[in-house]
C-alpha cells in the first residue's frame, strides 16, 4: 500500500492505541507498518461513532470474533442486543451481525450504536432477504446497493464471497457435504441457475470503490470452506483460496484493507498446512478462521472441538478467531452459549499467544500463580479470564464447609500440596 494510504491511517491507529483492550501494549508505528504491508487490518468505518477498533494481525494479540444476529425463525432485536452485551462483557474483540429476515437496517443501526468494537456483516444476507429469498431475483446492482447502504450506515468490515467462481461449483458438489457456507451456497445456486459468473467477482472494482470510499475492511469469505473432515483440504477449497490470493492483491492496489476467512472443519494434523498455505497464497494477509472444528462427532460440545483447532490455527498463522458455540450445528445460540463461545475462544487465543512468545502474554498466568501460592482467592478472580464464574464456583466450596474453607475441596486442607510446599520452605529455608 502506498505512502498516502499509510498516512491516512494515523488518526485511527492513535485511537486504537488509547483504547487497546485488556492491557495490550502496541507500538503505533508498528501498527502502521503492518497495515501498510498488508499484514494487519484495523477495521473502523468513520461512520461508526464511539468505536474503539482493535488491530488484527500476526504481530499482535490474537483476537476473537462473536457471531450474533437473528434467524427467520428465532430471536428478536432485543435478544440479539442483549447477546451483544454478553459477548462484549466476555471479551469479544469484534462482532458480526448475521441477521436474516425483516427490519435488518433497523437492527443493524442499533447494534452499531451499541457496539464499541468493530462490527461486520454479510451483505448477501440482506440482499436475499430483500427479494424474499428468491435467489433468481438477485442482481449485481442490488448487491452493490446493499454494500453501499451498509457502508453508509457504519459497518466496519464485510464478508464478501467473491472468490467462489462458477467453475468451482462442480468441484464442491462432489463432496460429502457439498457447500456449507450460507453465502457460498446462495451464490453457487445463482451462478448455476443464471449460467453466469459470481457477480461479486465480476463487479469487484465497483465493490472496492465503495469500500475505499467508506473505509470498510474487506473480509474475503470462504464460500467453499469444508463442513466436515471428509471435505477438508480438497480441490474445491484450494481452488477458491487461489482466487482469494488474487483478490487480496487487488484490494491492496485499491487501497482497501483486507483479511481472509478460513476453513471450518479440518483434521488436527492438517491445520498447520492450511495456515501456512493461506499465508503463502495470500501474501501474509490476516487470516480469520472459524474454529477449525477437529472432529465431527460432538454436537453440543463444538465450542470445545473447535477451540482445540483454534489454538493450533492461531499458533500456526491465524490472527482472528471466529468463535463456535455449543449450539453449532444445532440451533441459534442463547446468551449463555454466546458467553461460553467467547470464553472458550479467548482461552484458545491466549494459549496460542503464550506459545508464540508474544511479549507480556504470560503475565496474567504468572500473576494468577502467585495469587494461588499465597491463597489469595480474590487476587485469582481479578486475574482470571472469567473471574465471576471462578468466584461463583469457589463460593460453592465455601458454602459446603459453612463458609470457613480457604482452600479448594479437591485435596482439602490436610492434603493440600501448596500448604505442604509452604511448610517445607519455612522449615528448610534456602
Amino acid at each position: 500500500m502506498d505512502t498516502q494510504y499509510q498516512s491516512a491511517l494515523r488518526g485511527r491507529v492513535t485511537e486504537e492505541m488509547t483504547a487497546a483492550a485488556r492491557g495490550e501494549r502496541t507500538d503505533p508505528e508498528k501498527v502502521r507498518a503492518e497495515i501498510a504491508a498488508g499484514h494487519a487490518v484495523l477495521p473502523h468505518n468513520p461512520a461508526h461513532p464511539g468505536a474503539a477498533p482493535r488491530v488484527v494481525g500476526r504481530a499482535f494479540r490474537t483476537k476473537v470474533n462473536a457471531n450474533l444476529g437473528f434467524s427467520t425463525e428465532r430471536s428478536t432485536c432485543g435478544e440479539e442486543l442483549h447477546k451483544l452485551r454478553v459477548a462484549l462483557k466476555a471479551g469479544a474483540d469484534t462482532v458480526m451481525d448475521l441477521s436474516v429476515g425483516q427490519r435488518l437496517g433497523e437492527v443493524r443501526r442499533e447494534m452499531i450504536a451499541a457496539s464499541p468494537v468493530a462490527l461486520g456483516t454479510v451483505p448477501m444476507y440482506e440482499a436475499l432477504s430483500r427479494v424474499g429469498g428468491d435467489v433468481d431475483a438477485l442482481t449485481p446492482e442490488l448487491l452493490l446497493d446493499v454494500i453501499r447502504e451498509q457502508a453508509e450506515q457504519g459497518v466496519d468490515f464485510m464478508t464478501l464471497h467473491a472468490g467462489l467462481l462458477r467453475a468451482h461449483v462442480p468441484l464442491a458438489l462432489r463432496r460429502r457435504l457439498g457447500i456449507v457456507s450460507r453465502g457460498g451456497a446462495i451464490l453457487a445456486e445463482w451462478m448455476a441457475n443464471k449460467q453466469r459468473e459470481n457477480p461479486l467477482f465480476d463487479r469487484w472494482n465497483d465493490v472496492l470503490a465503495l469500500c475505499a470510499a467508506h473505509d470498510v475492511t474487506v473480509s474475503l469469505g470462504d464460500g467453499l470452506r469444508p463442513g466436515c473432515l471428509a471435505d477438508a483440504s480438497d480441490e474445491a477449497q484450494f481452488a477458491e483460496l487461489d482466487v482469494l490470493g488474487d483478490l487480496v492483491r487487488r484490494c491492496g492496489a485499491g487501497g482497501v484493507q483486507v483479511m481472509v476467512e478460513g476453513p471450518g472443519h479440518v483434521p488436527f494434523n492438517q491445520i498447520q498446512m492450511n495456515m501456512e498455505r493461506q499465508q503463502e497464497v495470500c501474501d501474509g494477509a490476516p487470516f480469520y478462521v472459524l474454529g477449525p472444528v477437529v472432529t465431527d462427532i460432538a454436537p453440543g460440545y463444538d465450542h470445545i472441538t473447535s477451540a482445540i483447532g483454534a489454538t493450533a490455527a492461531a499458533f500456526h498463522g491465524a490472527a482472528l478467531l471466529c468463535y463456535v458455540t455449543p449450539a453449532e450445528h444445532l440451533g441459534l445460540p442463547d446468551e449463555d452459549e454466546v458467553r461460553q463461545g467467547v470464553v472458550a475462544y479467548r482461552i484458545a487465543a491466549h494459549a496460542a499467544d503464550v506459545a508464540r512468545g508474544l511479549p507480556g502474554a504470560r503475565e496474567a498466568d504468572d500473576a494468577i500463580s502467585d495469587a494461588r501460592r499465597e491463597f489469595d482467592w480474590e487476587g485469582q478472580f481479578r486475574v482470571a479470564l472469567d473471574g465471576d464464574y471462578a468466584r461463583a464456583r469457589y463460593e460453592r466450596t465455601r458454602a459446603a464447609s459453612g463458609g470457613k474453607a480457604d482452600h479448594c475441596s479437591m485435596c482439602g486442607e490436610q492434603f493440600c500440596a501448596l500448604r505442604t510446599t509452604k511448610r517445607i520452605h519455612e522449615h528448610h529455608p534456602g
